[in-house]
């Protein structure tokens, strides 16, 4: 009786010491993470799966560091190449927006999003259409029979059954009280959403490049006029030479000009340090490299209009109709209402037809005995009727699920129609703002060159201060630079008008909204 129970005992340890195994492979995994939440974590030694046990030497030996540095990877460093650009051209506003517009990565995810959201109309559709299943079951079962003592000396005997059943299975559901044309009216309207969406990233590109094309051309005349600055004040420094060593002139007045031609040079390296980051910010809304060279043209020639009328309620009403976020908000908003049908079709039955042909072949053998065959082939075409009577409420909850993201939607594209109009209407005003603050800016420009000019004159002549001169030196920059920036911010406020009308649909829509 020992005997007996002796490989069951074994079989019993054996899967007592395989479960004991197991139970340690999760906790094995805690490798992986750091070893303290003070120390610095380095990469295991061990490549191997992290399920199995690891041996002592599994973890590098610590090397007393506090450096708390990722281990590098150079295949995230890998940076994408900057674009074909023509050696010494200069590029023009149009030509940055075809780059951006090819290289942008923002234009690449939405066109990817536009065609995920058409693939899934694609797989709402074939829900109308019957899918056809194979499959093929094979197998075999062998079963020893133990027989009593008897005179033949035979202690078993063994049957052997072995089968391979091909077969062909066609579903279709014909009627479920329009589940499915609303679940197929959802992905439409989210498709258009999606569409659109990829509209409005490009428009969106468009706006960032040109209002950074605008403020790098800010940064450039900032510091043209710096430099012009520093030559001014180096005139002024001649001057004082020149009547100090005529006897007329003053070792304060040297100093002085000396002090305003060091700090014209700091706002000169102010200067190019502001244009080196503006052109970064140009290549930022470019999506390109930020190893890119490319030679920026100017923009001093864009011109702008005098005034511009305040937005119509007929303008508004036409930019809301063509605005990409206003036509998502309101796609999603339809969306979420055939959402609602679809979840009050749930409630009804279905109709389904099935049908199946199948075809089987078994044999059956005995020890010593001849084998037996069998061949049978079978086909049924069945209709049901699917009527869901309970769900623990998950039906209802489902459906109130629906009606209040149906309602959400409402107000998302109710603020959304109200934010664009309210935009519109501030951008409008930021621009004709803008424009007067360029006309007062230009003035003061002129005005400041007037006034130094005279203050150079008097003082080479004597009648004048160079505390006089050196102020009108640093008035004239301030002016020169307040019109430079005065002019990008209208040209950025026509850009953000066009924008807010959806009119930046254009390689050169940056004065759209203008007429220009």
């Amino acid at each position: 009786m020992g005997l007996r129970r002796a490989p069951a005992v074994r079989s019993c340890l054996a899967a007592l010491a395989l479960v004991g195994l197991l139970s340690g492979c999760a906790d094995n995994a805690l490798k992986l993470a750091p070893a303290s939440p003070s120390e610095p974590w380095s990469p295991s030694a061990d490549t191997g799966p992290a399920l199995l046990p690891a041996g002592d030497d599994a973890q590098p030996p610590r090397t007393g560091s506090r450096d708390f540095i990722a281990p590098p990877d150079p295949a995230a460093a890998v940076l994408d190449p900057p674009p074909q650009l023509q050696v010494g051209h200069t590029y023009q506003l149009p030509e940055l927006i075809d780059i951006a517009a090819r290289n942008n990565p923002r234009t690449r995810i939405a066109w990817e999003e536009a065609r995920q959201a058409a693939l899934a109309v694609g797989m709402t559709e074939a829900t109308f259409l019957p899918t056809i299943t194979a499959t093929v079951i094979g197998g075999a079962q062998k079963v020893r029979t133990p027989l009593p003592d008897n005179i033949t000396g035979i202690d078993s005997f063994t049957t052997t059954t072995e089968g391979v059943v091909p077969a062909v299975l066609v579903e279709w559901l014909l009627f479920d009280f329009g589940q499915r044309r609303a679940n197929a009216d959802v992905a439409r309207q989210n498709s258009f959403a999606a569409n659109v969406a990829f509209t409005g990233a490009h428009q969106r590109v468009i706006y960032e490049v040109a209002a950074a094309y605008y403020r790098y051309g800010a940064a450039q005349a900032r510091e043209r006029a710096a430099a012009q600055a520093l030559r001014n004040s180096r005139l002024i420094d001649d001057a004082a030479r020149s009547r100090k060593e005529r006897g007329l002139g003053t070792s304060v007045e040297v100093a002085q000009a000396r002090q305003q031609v060091a700090q014209s040079k700091l706002r000169v390296v102010e200067a190019q340090g502001a244009r080196r980051d503006a052109y970064q910010g140009l290549l930022a809304a470019m999506g390109v490299s930020p190893m890119t060279e490319i030679r920026v043209g100017d923009v001093a020639s864009r011109r702008l209009p005098r005034s511009v009328g305040e937005p119509t309620e007929e303008m508004i009403r036409a930019a809301l109709a063509q605005r990409p976020d206003v036509l998502a908000a309101y796609s999603r908003m339809k969306a979420s209402e055939a959402g609602i049908r679809a979840s009050e079709a749930d409630f009804m039955p279905k109709v389904y037809l099935s049908g199946i042909a199948a075809h089987n072949n078994t044999s059956f053998s005995v020890d010593s005995l001849p084998g037996l065959g069998q061949q049978t082939t079978s086909a049924g075409v069945l209709v049901g009727v699917a009527l869901p009577i309970y769900s623990g409420g998950l039906r209802r909850a489902q459906l109130e699920e629906a009606k209040s993201l149906s309602e959400s939607a409402r107000q998302v594209f109710t603020e959304t129609q109200d934010a664009a109009a309210r935009e519109i209407v501030i951008t409008g005003d930021t621009l004709r703002t803008a424009l007067a603050a360029l006309a007062a800016a230009r003035e003061l420009t002129e005005a400041a060159n007037v006034t130094y000019d005279a203050a150079l004159a008097s003082y080479r002549s004597g009648v004048g201060t160079i505390t006089d001169a050196t102020a009108a030196d640093s008035g004239l920059l301030d002016a020169r630079q307040a019109q430079a920036d005065a002019h990008a911010a209208a040209l950025v406020a026509a850009s953000t008008l066009a924008f807010s009308l959806g009119r930046m649909t254009s390689r050169d829509a940056a004065l759209a909204a203008t007429g220009q």
